[in-house]
């Protein structure tokens, strides 16, 4: 937390006295929460002093005299409120050329958050990255404004943060392009003087680009025009200052507000406040997890990992004639045997290494329509720290015995039942992200080869298990599907984006960015009784999240989102996907589906409710309507059910209002006859016995689909 008080202008331009300002009593929240305040010096990620080509990239005439900016070293001094605002910042990072983006994150371990013990998070696995998450929440303080009269949309009128006027410019500076955005004040804070305003993107943002942000003509809740603090007035209005590190970033503001003028924001006193920042590159985001992949799938070759069948069941269910449970092979990359809290070791070329042979554990169910024609393959994943047995849930025996399915799953390592205790602890120390991080990601290889396994002429359909009594295979080989509910489609369009053994899933009750959807869900109530305790400044616990996703995007679908359908990753196909969708989801955020669907170009199912079922402008902005006689050429689409559920709550907090509609969709008969004809025979493959083309199907008459409530 930085201490700026004092600061004063002299040398007034035109003769016109500007005042005294005093920038907050900050003193008592710097002791309060540990950070060390250190010498002045030059904080991370600056320019090199000098003139920036093509601007004055110099202090005007006037000048200012900002005094005790003890901790420049480590904070930004743009916002006054805590050492890490405004976020994300290049002010964070430093110039790397062996990254992607040519820049490196430099987090010191003064400025991150502390725990309840008084730990602070170590930045070590942060300052691995090369920019911010993709999905990252633009989060700042500005005391008292007032979001409706300073032109600021929330999540229904995104279409306005692309107009002239709009109090917020988010800049992709990259190619010039605006971008859309919503914006919210801490719905989970009831102080006003902690409540930071977040500006989420409508859409990731492009791996790698350099991102601009300018907050201009901010109106407080008393009517009064909101003014920019006197570091950043310093560089608005070219004043000199009397420090060495506040001036050694000139050029890099200068830059900034050339940029924001060239998008029309004007330089005066309307600009509150600018800066920019680094979005991760692919090669940040993804290496680690396609080296894996492709170390792994180099040992097997065209064919099938090892594997044991250990328990066969006949007849477990109505839907099922013989369910099998065993183990498979994958080459771990994980220290301690791979166990809930291990994590990668990494080689001399900065990428994981194999440390051994991880025994993933698999359940599959073989329908009666299996022993009559081969049933398709298909690999399922389960929900939050659940277990592989959900693939034994009524709906998923539904599915494979009304369209001839035979499901395999195995666990999200990571995030799965056996990741509890590690949860927690994650929760009680941030530090401790990178082992769900790397966890996660062999989770995700884990699936991969379960794919292979299961497709592989060479693998399930080789034992007896797998086949009818005269030794007919009950799987058809060649091609295999995905499908994955809630964490299963949360984690399904990261797998999905690496994945070279499938080129179809379906998402459901899906969405992406857990630091978007953790504070919107039910489940979150569960998990705050030990993150809030552990993190009792309440502004270090949104700063949190912040930070955790840009551990989480190497294990989830906001990660690779910019690469799921189009722009694939190396050695790997194109996909498309389907979204299936509950109105008012309880624990998946309609809002954060709807960021995915416009990140990866899926179409909706329209019409996509009844009139007005949702308030507010246009909440589908972005997201155009199926043509149906062109999109099930294209093939990837989003599709809301209704059961009746009230809408989401528009700001960072969970539903309250009815009845959950999360298990609402896979329940409908109707909703697994859409996936099935989604998930068609592809080209490859056998089976597919209800005729179905892989084209997304309207089941539900031309009129929004609807489904019975099952909770």
């Amino acid at each position: 937390m930085q201490n700026i008080s004092n600061a004063e202008v002299s040398a007034p331009r035109r003769g016109r006295r500007f005042g005294v300002m005093v920038i907050g009593p900050v003193v008592g929240l710097v002791v309060g929460l540990g950070i060390v305040v250190t010498g002045c010096a030059t904080p991370p990620g600056v320019l090199a002093p000098g003139r920036a080509a093509g601007s004055t990239g110099q202090a005007g005439h006037g000048s200012i005299a900002l005094r005790n900016l003890g901790n420049t070293a480590t904070c930004d001094p743009l916002d006054t409120r805590h050492c890490l605002l405004p976020f994300p910042s290049n002010t964070f990072t430093v110039e790397d050329r062996s990254t992607g983006t040519g820049r490196r994150i430099n987090f010191a371990r003064s400025a991150l958050p502390t725990n309840a013990g008084g730990v602070q998070v170590d930045p070590a696995e942060w300052n691995r990255n090369d920019g911010f998450s993709p999905g990252q929440a633009i989060s700042v303080f500005i005391p008292g404004v007032d979001l409706a009269a300073s032109k600021l949309n929330d999540v229904t009128n995104i279409e306005a943060s692309l107009r002239s006027d709009a109090g917020v410019v988010l800049l992709d500076a990259t190619t010039g392009q605006r971008w859309p955005y919503w914006a919210e004040l801490d719905s989970s804070v009831s102080d006003a003087n902690d409540q930071v305003l977040y500006v989420r993107p409508a859409r990731n943002y492009p791996d790698g680009h350099r991102m601009v942000v300018g907050f201009r003509n901010l109106i407080d809740v008393h009517g009064a025009m909101i003014p920019a603090n006197d570091v950043f007035r310093a560089y608005r209005d070219r004043l000199h200052t009397n420090v060495e590190a506040v001036e050694r970033q000139r050029n890099r503001y200068e830059r900034v507000l050339n940029e924001l003028g060239s998008a029309g924001v004007a330089r005066d006193s309307s600009l509150f406040i600018g800066w920019d920042f680094t979005v991760a590159s692919t090669r940040n985001l993804s290496e680690r997890m396609l080296h894996i992949r492709d170390v792994a799938f180099a040992q097997l070759g065209s064919g099938a990992p090892a594997f044991t069948v250990d328990l066969v069941e006949d007849n477990p269910d109505v839907e099922i004639v013989r369910r099998v449970t065993g183990t498979f092979d994958v080459p771990l990359f994980l220290d301690q045997n791979g166990v809930s809290g291990s994590r990668f070791l990494y080689g001399s070329n900065g990428l994981p290494v194999q440390t051994g042979t991880y025994k993933a554990s698999y359940i599959c169910n073989i329908p009666h329509a299996a022993l009559i024609a081969p049933g398709r393959a298909g690999v399922y994943g389960h929900g939050l720290l659940g277990s592989n047995d959900e693939v034994s849930a009524g709906n998923v025996r539904a599915m494979s015995e009304e369209h001839n399915f035979v499901f395999c799953a195995t666990k999200w390592i990571g995030l799965s039942d056996e990741d509890v205790g590690n949860a927690i602890a994650t929760l009680s120390d941030m530090s401790n992200m990178v082992t769900e991080a790397d966890r996660l990601q062999q989770g995700m290889l884990n699936t991969i080869v379960l794919a292979r396994l299961v497709k592989s002429p060479a693998g399930l359909v080789t034992n007896a298990a797998f086949q009818t009594s005269s030794g007919t295979p009950v799987i058809a080989t060649g091609a295999v599907y995905y499908d994955g509910n809630s964490q299963g489609g949360v984690m399904g369009g990261g797998v999905t984006a690496v994945s070279a053994e499938w080129t179809r899933a379906v998402l459901g009750v899906s969405g992406m960015n857990y630091s978007t959807l953790l504070q919107r869900s039910v489940d979150w109530n569960t998990y705050r009784a030990v993150y809030d305790p552990s993190y009792p400044n309440v502004i270090e616990r949104g700063i949190g999240l912040s930070l955790l996703q840009m551990l989480w995007d190497r294990g989830e679908a906001n990660g690779y989102a910019n690469h799921i359908t189009g722009n694939p990753l190396p050695g790997t196909p194109r996909h498309k996907v389907l979204m299936e969708i509950g109105i008012g989801d309880f624990q998946v955020s309609n809002w954060a589906a709807l960021v995915e669907a416009r990140t990866i170009g899926a179409r909706l199912g329209c019409p996509a409710t009844i009139p007005r079922r949702f308030a507010g402008v246009d909440p589908m902005w972005g997201v155009p309507c199926m043509d149906p006689t062109r999109d099930n050429e294209r093939g990837s689409a989003i599709v809301f059910w209704d059961s009746g559920t009230p809408a989401p709550p528009l700001g960072n907090v969970a539903p309250s209002s009815g009845v959950d509609s999360h298990e609402d969709p896979r329940a409908d008969a109707k909703n697994r006859a859409q996936k099935s004809h989604f998930l068609g025979a592809d080209g490859a493959g056998a089976g597919n016995v209800d005729g179905s083309t892989g084209t997304i199907v309207d089941v539900c008459n031309a009129q929004p689909c609807t489904a019975n409530s099952v909770g």
